[in-house]
């Protein structure tokens, strides 16, 4: 199968049936979740704090829902106005912008506590229209990106690469920015599984954060280690499912069994 960003432009390639098929196909929905969930965890926020976080691509508002199920507030940006408008349908509770990310962000300096993307970075990779140049249209997002988050804070950005190359030039003008940090690939030694994922911190070096160029890390090792923010997992299954109830989806009734751990035995 083709990759999308060589099918045509993304404003173009996610549509009405894209949206839909973003809402309606149970595996994006779990990857995006997934994703979601790791780029959370990468961004090492402080637990029992709201946080302030950007999310680029944001599309359908999938990531958001992981945000706000964190306890966090969120501003999001995409460039499909079809992605943004089955957003809004939904009734997510971040902000959504219409937004090209190589024009850069019309933000305000230091005010963002982090940023998150899922697969959305690589298209910056593409010269879709004569006018564009990869080079000068990462520095622009980089650069934007670079002033509107709070110093020390992180930006986890995970990506498709089609190349090493790609990979290169995406580090270059990160660091070109003054982004420190580097490469986290999950799953390296699978070729289905693996995920590649830029952490960067806004200024010096985070010490928890490796420093060098690239850092492997096996996410089978922590997978289950996710904050909770203090929150216990009854709670948040209850206010994620009241949330879908408001948006008029269909939801299993609550019970003394919501949230409890389950033994894993057959019986």
């Amino acid at each position: 199968m083709s990759r999308p960003e060589y099918l045509a432009p993304p404003e173009i390639y996610y549509d009405d049936q894209q949206a839909k098929k973003y809402l309606t196909n149970t595996r994006i929905n779990e990857v995006q979740r997934s994703l979601t969930e790791r780029a959370l965890e990468l961004l090492c926020l402080r637990p029992n704090q709201k946080s302030l976080l950007l999310d680029l691509g944001c599309g359908s508002g999938l990531s958001g829902d992981v945000i706000t199920e964190e306890g966090h507030e969120w501003v999001g940006f995409d460039i499909s106005q079809a992605m943004l408008d089955t957003a809004s349908s939904r009734d997510v509770e971040g902000d959504l912008v219409l937004l090209d990310l190589g024009q850069g962000l019309p933000l305000r300096t230091g005010i963002f506590d982090g940023a998150i993307s899922v697969s959305a970075i690589q298209w910056l990779c593409n010269a879709d229209k004569t006018s564009y140049e990869p080079r000068k249209r990462m520095s622009s997002f980089f650069n934007s990106l670079y002033a509107c988050l709070i110093r020390g804070s992180r930006a986890v950005l995970q990506f498709y690469p089609d190349s090493s190359d790609q990979v290169d030039l995406l580090l270059t003008a990160a660091q070109k920015a003054g982004f420190s940090g580097g490469l986290v690939v999950d799953f390296p030694n699978s070729t289905r599984a693996k995920k590649f994922f830029l952490c960067l911190t806004a200024g010096p070096p985070s010490s928890s954060l490796a420093t060098n160029d690239k850092r492997v890390n096996n996410y089978e090792t922590s997978k289950g280690k996710k904050r909770n923010n203090g929150i216990s997992l009854r709670s948040k299954i209850l206010a994620k499912k009241e949330r879908q109830r408001r948006q008029g989806r269909e939801v299993r009734p609550d019970s003394k069994y919501t949230g409890r751990k389950r033994s894993g035995k057959l019986r």
